[in-house]
Formats: C-alpha cells, structure tokens, sequence
C-alpha cells in the first residue's frame, strides 16, 4: 500500500500529485478509481459498475440523470431561460480510468484547473462512459446535506427501531384540459391535465396519505386544506417533504414505499425510472426502496374511460418503541 501523499493546491493538481504516486509503484495498476472524501456514502454496487465498465471503456463516471426542471438565471436572480433536461446527468464519484491513459491526460492538462478527472479525460479525448450511480451517493457541502447524509445512514443501519408500521393512502384526480399531467413529481406530456387546488400529482398525494396514515397523523387535507388559497398550483413534493419530516421528527425512518398508478393513458413505462429518482430525491431513499407501478381497470369505471387518474400507496416506516 503506497504512503499518502500530501495534495496540490487544486483538487486537480491533487489528484495529479496521487496518480504519480501510484507511478512509482512496481507493477503500476491497469486502472484507477478517483473519490471524492465529501461523498462518504458511496456503496459497493456503485463501484463495481465504475470498475466493470473500464473493461470495454477507457473513462467511465457514475452519474445519476437529472430529473428537476433547470432554469438559467441572472445576477438578479431573474430568470433568463429553461434549459431542456433530456440527457443530462449529475456527475458523481467514483470516476474510474485505465491508468496509463489518465496519468497522461492529467500531467499533459497540469494547470488547466478542471473542475473534475472526467473533465480531464473529455479535453484528452477519451471517451468517458456515464454509468448509473446512486441518489444516496450525495456530497456533502453544507449543513442540509449533513442531515441528509445522516439520515440515510440511519436508514441503512440495523438502528433499534422496532415500531413497525404501515399506512395506506389513496387518491384520485379527473382530468381537465391541459397539456401535461404530474405523477410522482415528473411532467408527464398528455393531452389533459389533471384537476385539482394544487399540482394534483394523485401518486405523490396517496403516498403523503400513507405516511400521514402510519404516524397516524390524520390525512393530506388536515395538513394542507384545498380552501387555503397558498396551495393552489403547489408543489406536491412540499406535501410530502412535509410527512417526511413528520417521521424525522419522531426520531423514526421510512423504510420502504409502493405506488401504484391506475390509468388507461397515459403510458407510465416511459417515464417509471425518473419517477423512481424523483421520489428517492424526496424520500432520501435508495431506488431498491422506491417502487412505482401502473396498472389499468380493463376500461371499467372512471379511469377505465379514461376520465381521470386514481393511485394508491403503501409506505412503511419504523419509529422508536414509545
């Protein structure tokens, strides 16, 4: 194991400065995974896909999409533009390289201040290959992600919380004229829009009912009633980021949720994964916690002739034995 040596006066010149280190060694490596120490939260799955990837590529990064609308501002915090979101990813750490090829890129670049090695790689002309990382893999800047990170870790913890419990929440929208429908916080285009005081996203509602329900907290209207005018056109992500801190307040977690989207049209498939991310976004839960399906009713009842949108949720949390 090579001694630690002592970094540059950019992260770039420091990462430089470790790769001549390992250099030095006999044998040198084939490859080389670079992380960053503020992402503490990395997992071993996240890893291996970095690692396995540099088998058939010379560069590849985890990296999760972008799922939030972008907006483009001024120095007066105006906004200036919206930037279209489809295919672009959140860069993440472990970035992994073939060694000899990173080695070079780094000490041909020294100096050009990159922000990041996939940077590096890019103005070499390696191709670097994107590889899905984890929502959990966050890095930690500031006190907000603090708490976060600390909450995810006493998710993944054997913590001693045996208060198990489950809550159920259902919802149900129509649809009225519109262009795009919100279901578990992605815009999904459609020729309708769903009606309703707030964004009317149905998924996100029943899930925020399910967790209201396992705390035994009453329901979303009690929280958030549809005649106070604050809520119309709301963010539902703000109801649910609400029931998420109800269960952080009690020193409890969630552990796991399923939604199940009910609808002829449209078409939820597409659009599943980023509903995945979206709701792990909110959660701070991994996507192996995260579960969204869809299902019709055979064209019977109301959603069966397409007039709205119905969704239930389950969601279990575990709290301390009060």
């Amino acid at each position: 194991m090579p001694e630690p040596v002592a970094g540059g006066a950019t992260r770039q010149e420091s990462v430089r400065l470790g790769l001549e280190r390992l250099a030095a060694l006999d044998p040198v490596p084939d490859f080389v995974l670079i992380h960053d120490a503020a992402r503490p939260l990395v997992d071993a799955a996240t890893i291996n896909a970095v690692r396995t990837k540099l088998d058939e590529v010379p560069a590849a990064i985890a990296a999760v999409p972008v799922t939030d609308t972008l907006k483009r501002g001024d120095t007066n915090g105006m906004i200036t533009g919206t930037v279209e979101r489809a295919g672009l990813w959140r860069a993440q750490t472990p970035q992994g390289f073939r060694f000899p090829e990173i080695l070079k890129a780094h000490r041909d670049l020294a100096g050009a201040e990159l922000t990041d090695d996939a940077a590096v790689a890019e103005r070499a002309g390696l191709g670097v290959a994107l590889v899905h990382g984890n929502t959990d893999n966050l890095k930690v800047t500031n006190q907000d992600d603090m708490a976060r990170a600390a909450l995810t870790m006493s998710a993944s913890l054997p913590a001693p919380l045996p208060d198990v419990r489950t809550g159920l929440g259902f919802d149900v929208h129509r649809f009225a004229p519109g262009d795009h429908v919100v279901l578990c916080g992605v815009k999904v285009p459609y020729e309708a829009r769903l009606d309703g005081h707030s964004d009317a996203d149905v998924g996100l509602h029943a899930l925020t009912d399910a967790i209201l329900g396992a705390l035994a907290a009453g329901d979303i209207g009690s929280h958030f009633p549809p005649s106070d005018p604050q809520w119309r056109g709301a963010d539902s992500a703000l109801f649910l980021r609400h029931a998420v801190g109800m269960v952080a307040e009690r020193g409890g977690v969630i552990s796991h949720v399923d939604v199940t989207l009910i609808c002829e049209r449209p078409k939820i498939g597409p659009h599943r994964e980023a509903m995945v991310a979206r709701m792990g976004e909110l959660l701070n839960l991994a996507s192996d916690r995260v579960s969204v399906k869809a299902t019709t009713t055979e064209r019977l009842g109301f959603t069966g002739r397409g007039e709205g949108i119905a969704a239930q949720a389950v969601a279990t949390i575990r709290l301390p034995t009060s």
